[in-house]
């Protein structure tokens, strides 16, 4: 049983991110009735004096399309999911015909160990765009049902004023571990155009949790070049990101202080950068 305070947290953020979903949804009434539950009692989770029970919590998770989990996240960490329409894009995206066919053939094993690869990380590379930056975007895994999800967001500075933010892409997509390989496929939900694709490896050697790996990225025009490089996934901490962490996001210099000593020495001194010519 956890403690008293834990309890009145999770419960805080329950009511808190379920609030916020249903004002994003409409109607509360065709809310409780698409999930059977009576609306006296939703009101109260509304209002955070009870805490569903576990099966009506899956019940409110899979009608909105979530694990479970997910639900109890920090507020403020949970409106950054949702202010990004990560939820629906990928709500969306599952319900594809091409997709859903892709999942039966690569659904997550139980035997998989889902909680070892969840949380936000750090992913660095080399930037497509500016030429001999390395990029540092907001990656975060999280567990969605039977399937892992990940999100990240990657944020362009101008050359003319650093301090203005010139691009913005969002990726949205899957994450599939396999024989201690991690595969990643998503797609850019700005210019709604590119497919990204990694594999990654853990670092078994290093005391911080490190993934190393290739990411490949083709448009669907060549206003974009597809492009392949060298890709780094640095462990920060467990949940959702932050308002703060995807404002971190940026460009940096290749030999900037703010990038692990690990994570330098794999990109390399130059940029490793497949373009065509």
């Amino acid at each position: 049983m956890l403690p008293q305070h834990e309890t009145t947290a999770r419960l805080a953020a329950f009511s808190a991110n379920l609030r916020l979903l249903c004002d994003r949804q409409g109607s509360i009434s065709h809310i409780c009735r698409k999930v059977g539950i009576n609306r006296q009692q939703f009101n109260k989770y509304l209002s955070g004096k009870h805490l569903p029970s576990s099966g009506n919590i899956r019940i409110i998770a899979n009608f909105f399309g979530l694990s479970p989990e997910v639900l109890f996240s920090e507020p403020e960490h949970f409106r950054a999911l949702v202010d990004g329409n990560f939820f629906d894009v990928l709500d969306n995206l599952r319900r594809a015909p091409q997709v859903l066919s892709f999942l039966d053939t690569v659904a997550v094993s139980s035997k998989v160990d889902m909680g070892e690869y969840v949380g936000c990380y750090d992913r660095y590379q080399y930037s497509s765009i500016y030429s001999r930056k390395i990029l540092r975007s907001a990656f975060c895994i999280f567990q969605n049902g039977d399937f892992l999800n990940h999100y990240y967001v990657e944020r362009f500075p101008s050359y003319d004023n650093p301090k203005k933010t010139e691009y913005i892409f969002k990726y949205h997509g899957f994450t599939f571990p396999v024989e201690d390989r991690v595969f990643c496929i998503d797609f850019e939900s700005v210019q709604r155009n590119e497919f990204t694709f990694g594999i990654f490896s853990s670092v078994q050697r290093s005391a911080k949790r490190f993934m190393f790996g290739i990411v490949s990225g083709v448009a669907a025009t060549m206003f974009r070049q597809p492009f392949s490089t060298r890709a780094v996934l640095h462990y920060r901490r467990p949940g959702l990101l932050s308002r703060e962490e995807l404002q971190s996001t940026t460009t940096l210099d290749m030999n900037d202080n703010s990038i692990p000593r690990e994570a330098r020495e794999y990109l390399g001194e130059a940029p490793d950068m497949i373009k065509p010519s």
